[in-house]
């Protein structure tokens, strides 16, 4: 009886495992977050939509993801008061958490709030076409990679502090403006840990920190003036 002949698998050319191992598997996480707020737009395009229930979906990317949708509609000259009363205490809340290192949360209440159907898929389909723009010049670069966590508590302290300042009650355009470019430019840094992004968030809210102190000034200037 002749002993059982080993069948041998095929050897690989020479590289073939080098370049099979080289290539990178899909992860649904990395997947662009502007086709991801384009989904959700087609989703819950025809019925309102709990705020609990969006940012249930983009807190699986963390803070960045939730900070880009609540900030994406005050990037407007107009300033919208009644809603920069309720996304701006949930920005500087999520940003006081990011720079405390704490995980992504919301109080019970305010994700119970319920989300008009018209407005939602509009604010989705613009931060979309936004965010895609952006996600061509994301890339690690920098010092963020090697120190990831002090670049998220520095983008936290400020985020925090863009919040409170979409909370001001000011019917002056480009007041919500100037906060939330701030926002969106430190929260998509945090997406891809890319510094030179986050220089240009630092720079952004530099320019808001002067605006409002152009506010300021001039208010007073014009309080000695009349007397008021």
């Amino acid at each position: 009886m002749k002993p059982p002949v080993a069948i041998l698998a095929p050897v690989p050319a020479e590289g073939e495992n080098a370049r099979s191992s080289a290539i990178p598997r899909p992860d649904p996480l990395k997947r662009a977050l502007s086709g991801q707020l384009a989904r959700l737009a087609a989703r819950f395009s025809d019925r309102p939509v709990r705020l609990g229930e969006l940012t249930d979906v983009l807190q699986l990317r963390g803070f960045n993801a939730v900070l880009l949708f609540l900030a994406f509609p005050f990037i407007t000259p107009v300033p919208l008061p009644g809603l920069s009363t309720l996304f701006g205490s949930l920005i500087a809340l999520l940003g006081l958490r990011m720079a405390l290192a704490r995980r992504p949360w919301l109080p019970a209440r305010v994700e119970a709030r319920v989300l008009p159907a018209r407005f939602l898929p509009k604010i989705l389909l613009a931060s979309s076409r936004i965010l895609c723009r952006i996600e061509k010049l994301l890339r690690p670069r920098l010092f963020y990679p090697e120190f990831p966590a002090v670049f998220q508590r520095a983008s936290g302290a400020v985020i925090f502090l863009c919040g409170a300042l979409l909370l001001l009650p000011l019917p002056v355009p480009f007041s919500n403006a100037f906060p939330a470019v701030t926002i969106i430019l430190l929260a998509a840094a945090g997406l891809e840990r890319d510094g030179a992004v986050f220089l240009a968030g630092c720079f952004a809210f530099a320019l808001c920190l002067g605006f409002f102190g152009a506010l300021i000034l001039g208010g007073s200037e014009i309080w000695q003036r009349f007397g008021f």
